[in-house]
């Protein structure tokens, strides 16, 4: 793959989540076997993924800024993991698309970039972190996925399947797993530091959203949550503490599409999950220049709140026969 003299970069996208995380760790534990290999986050992420094996290795580029736009620009090889476009690493973008290192694609998403040399790349799968997995695999390495990697990997698969709730229907995820729990993972422990360590602001912030901020429009089997720049600083609003607000929308009988609109000071974050035939991708896709996939989705809308909102209502009538059909 890369002489030992080499430099690797393993890069993921901003506001990385647990499968970015975990993925990105789990490719890292097992190239430094063998490289000089680097891990890079365009920003940083919640403390509830802190406690993962090897976390203080990731350099968070947000926070230095030279350092990881100097890695980055020397790297001969670029591991690009969890996102299939430039824009997605926020300000490292431009250095990602013009660097001369050989960039090569995991990842689960649609309609990946051009500017990958190789992709490793299928939607039929759970998460990043399985592919991962299914990299090392591949390259002939099974016998190296270790208790960390193991660990790593897990974490990636159940959060971006919601604890296998989601995105996982598909043989080969379990036989995966099966193999994780071999390296003797703590399933039960994994899940509560990851879905049982938040803080009480964020609680009630779930709570609050819950109350007062669900709204249902039964025209269109829709549900939406709004949360504010200062609604967030109402209940000390930290990164992390709006993950996983938006699945609650398709937990109500009938509703088929849910959003979370969450005001930044640059822009709304507009988060879509959506059940059956409803694609969610196409929707921010075409409509907000969003991806992601037929079922979860997202998208950074530049507009204010209020509008914002206006604007995701004003085309549900284009999509009331996926929303309503029996």
């Amino acid at each position: 793959m890369l002489k030992k003299s080499g430099q690797i970069v393993i890069l993921t996208h901003h506001n990385p989540d647990g499968d970015a995380i975990g993925s990105s760790l789990a490719l890292w534990f097992y190239l430094k076997k063998k490289y000089k290999v680097t891990v890079i986050t365009p920003n940083d992420f919640p403390d509830f993924y802190k406690w993962m094996p090897g976390v203080d290795s990731i350099i968070i580029g947000e926070k230095n800024k030279e350092l990881s736009l100097e890695i980055l620009t020397k790297a001969d090889l670029i591991f690009c993991l969890d996102f299939n476009t430039p824009e997605r690493v926020g300000f490292l973008n431009e250095t990602l698309a013009n660097t001369k290192g050989e960039k090569i694609l995991i990842d689960h998403h649609l309609c990946p970039s051009p500017i990958f040399k190789t992709a490793f790349s299928q939607l039929k799968t759970s998460s990043t972190a399985e592919l991962v997995y299914d990299f090392i695999v591949a390259m002939g390495d099974a016998e190296l996925i270790d208790y960390e990697i193991a660990v790593t990997i897990y974490v990636g698969i159940i959060t971006d399947t919601g604890s296998f709730s989601h995105s996982c229907n598909f043989p080969k995820t379990y036989l995966a797993v099966s193999r994780l729990f071999e390296k003797n993972i703590d399933a039960a422990e994994i899940q509560r530091l990851v879905f049982g360590n938040f803080s009480e602001s964020r609680l009630r912030l779930l709570g609050y959203c819950l109350s007062e901020k669900l709204n249902i429009l039964n025209e269109y089997a829709t549900s939406y949550i709004s949360i504010s720049l200062e609604e967030k600083k109402r209940f000390n609003f930290q990164i992390g503490d709006g993950e996983g607000i938006v699945n609650y929308g398709l937990t109500i009988k009938g509703v088929r599409l849910t959003a979370l609109f969450s005001e930044t000071k640059e822009y709304v974050k507009l988060s879509l999950r959506s059940s059956g035939e409803m694609d969610v991708d196409k929707l921010a896709r075409e409509h907000f220049g969003g991806a992601g996939h037929k079922n979860a989705a997202g998208a950074n809308i530049y507009k204010p709140l209020d509008k914002a909102i206006a604007q995701f209502i004003s085309l549900l009538p284009l999509y009331k026969n996926y929303l309503t059909e029996e």
